[in-house]
């Protein structure tokens, strides 16, 4: 066998063994928690942190930032890798709250399978409806897991039938709760046709021992009430009669959601929904190409594309992170690349894979893989890297904020630092960073999809850079940019700015104002992203 061919099987069996999936939820549907128990399943931590004590409440591992830790939510993305059973998971941890949607939505381009998680008691809630479509739209399979069991529910049936009304997907149970409520105690999983059920473990902090037996098994008289397991196996018998049995090639069609059930908080059914993510989620095989195409990983030199940016990660580095999702071939530390959007060649010499705060030197990856890259400046989310010809990926998507404000120092002496972090910060992508001469006073304009940006931002400004900053809200809902040769036709007066890219926008306070100005002014184009392509894409997903 040749050199060259022995590396490329070597790509292809590492490829084959990845799992690279993002967890989408309402807020407090429990997702940070899922995050935290299917990394103690793994192996990946020894002691779960007890994710809803608020006194001594240890932050769960994916969440670094001071405020993600106070408020209990995640507002970054972390990538997390861990193994378990012969297989690497690479588990992208989005943000949680609706306000950060935009670093959710690209981050999600950058996984091949979405757990979501819903609330038993609540259902598909609206942030789930918004995510499920990046993914529906994208062609990402998706797995659902339904937690919350140990609490009051909704039926099943109608969790079900609420999936598949509001969604527009089939569901299809692959286990099947016995018990909701403070009767949830196992669950019935259709593939083998076995029972398992659970004992509690303090605060959910280890793993929960289980024990299986079948569903007629007279030991059960013993351990339910006679109403639960009555309406239990009659549950499962019209379950078992009138709905299909899972269909692999439907799943990675998109057609349909393989359903769990289980309790997070408890451990209840965590193993179980692991064991079988492995077998149904598929390996990072192709990456899908702007024409439509897909990339071959096996065949295809080194490529990947940068998704995410990340200042101040650890204080003690105080550098910045470009996380970049491998799509080909295999990284190595040292490689020279081409830099898609520079134009020239960069070599890979620092590169590392995280884990929470920790970070470990990376001196190889394989397709599937997430590494991040010491950023000096050199990264900017979208950009493509490859050894060989840069793969024409499908670029990311762009959102037009819907909040405006001008930032100003508080204290002189802070200035340098004021700027130099609202550079670096503004590099994340998840805020827009604008300048107008006449918007704001000649003030730095920052445009977000949700207030609690704008508080994070300040936060951060002050703990990261030392830099206190007000930030007066403007009275902006609507931006819109403009193609280059229209600009010089937008009449003074307008409030006109010019984003970190030199691209020009217009702001405008409500759609009736950009509806009026649009009528006065048919001339000139207002595109909802910088530019046309991006504007397709962006409909695409």
């Amino acid at each position: 066998m040749s050199e060259s061919a022995f590396g490329q099987n070597i790509v292809e069996e590492e490829t084959k063994r990845r799992r690279t999936f993002a967890i989408i939820a309402h807020p407090d549907a429990g997702k940070t928690t899922l995050t935290e128990k299917l990394l103690l399943y793994g192996g990946a931590i020894q002691l779960a942190g007890a994710v809803k004590a608020r006194k001594n409440r240890k932050a769960a591992t994916s969440d670094w930032m001071e405020m993600e830790k106070e408020k209990g939510i995640s507002i970054t993305s972390a990538a997390l890798q861990f193994e378990y059973k012969n297989h690497v998971l690479n588990l992208l941890d989005t943000p949680g709250h609706e306000d950060f949607s935009e670093d959710t939505y690209r981050t999600l381009i950058a996984a091949d399978t979405a757990v979501m998680v819903l609330d038993a008691g609540k259902g598909v809630e609206p942030q789930t409806i918004k995510l499920f479509k990046v993914c529906r739209d994208r062609g990402i399979p998706i797995v659902t897991f339904v937690n919350k069991m140990d609490r009051p529910t909704k039926t099943m049936f109608a969790l079900l039938d609420e999936i598949e009304k509001v969604l527009g997907i089939t569901a299809i149970p692959m286990v099947w709760p016995i018990g909701t409520g403070v009767d949830f105690s196992g669950v019935y999983n259709r593939v083998d046709k076995k029972i398992y059920t659970y004992d509690k473990t303090p605060g959910g902090s280890q793993k929960s021992a289980f024990q299986s037996s079948g569903i007629e098994d007279t030991n059960l008289d013993s351990m339910f009430e006679d109403w639960v397991l009555k309406q239990f196996r009659e549950e499962v018998e019209l379950v078992e009669e009138g709905i299909a049995a899972f269909s692999l090639d439907a799943f990675l069609d998109s057609q349909i959601t393989p359903v769990f059930f289980g309790s997070a908080v408890n451990n209840f059914g965590i193993q179980l929904f692991l064991d079988h993510f492995l077998e149904i989620a598929p390996p990072p095989l192709y990456f899908p190409l702007k024409n439509g195409d897909r990339l071959d990983p096996i065949t295809t030199p080194f490529s990947g594309f940068v998704f995410k940016v990340q200042a101040n990660m650890n204080k003690a580095h105080r550098d910045r992170i470009a996380f970049l999702r491998v799509c080909s071939g295999k990284f190595e530390r040292g490689l020279n690349v081409n830099h898609g959007r520079l134009g020239k060649p960069v070599k890979l010499s620092s590169s590392f894979a995280f884990f929470g705060q920790d970070r470990n030197t990376v001196d190889e990856a394989y397709p599937g893989d997430i590494i991040g890259l010491v950023n000096p400046g050199t990264y900017s989310i979208g950009d493509i890297l490859a050894s060989g010809k840069v793969p024409d990926l499908k670029p990311l998507p762009v959102f037009a904020p819907e909040i405006f404000a001008t930032l100003s120092c508080v204290e002189t002496g802070a200035l340098k630092s004021f700027r130099k972090g609202i550079e670096q910060l503004a590099e994340e992508g998840i805020l827009h960073l604008f300048t107008s001469q006449t918007v704001g006073g000649g003030l730095p304009v920052i445009g977000a999809m949700g207030q609690l940006q704008f508080e994070v931002f300040r936060r951060r400004l002050q703990d990261e850079y030392s830099a206190p900053t007000n930030i007066n809200i403007l009275p902006y809902q609507v931006s819109c940019w403009l193609p280059e040769e229209d600009i010089p036709k937008v009449p003074p007066g307008s409030n006109l700015v010019t984003d970190s890219l030199g691209r020009a926008a217009l702001l405008f306070d409500s759609e009736w104002e950009k509806g009026y100005f649009q009528k006065k002014n048919p001339e000139i184009r207002l595109l909802d992203y910088p530019t046309q392509d991006v504007s397709e894409l962006n409909q695409e997903y």
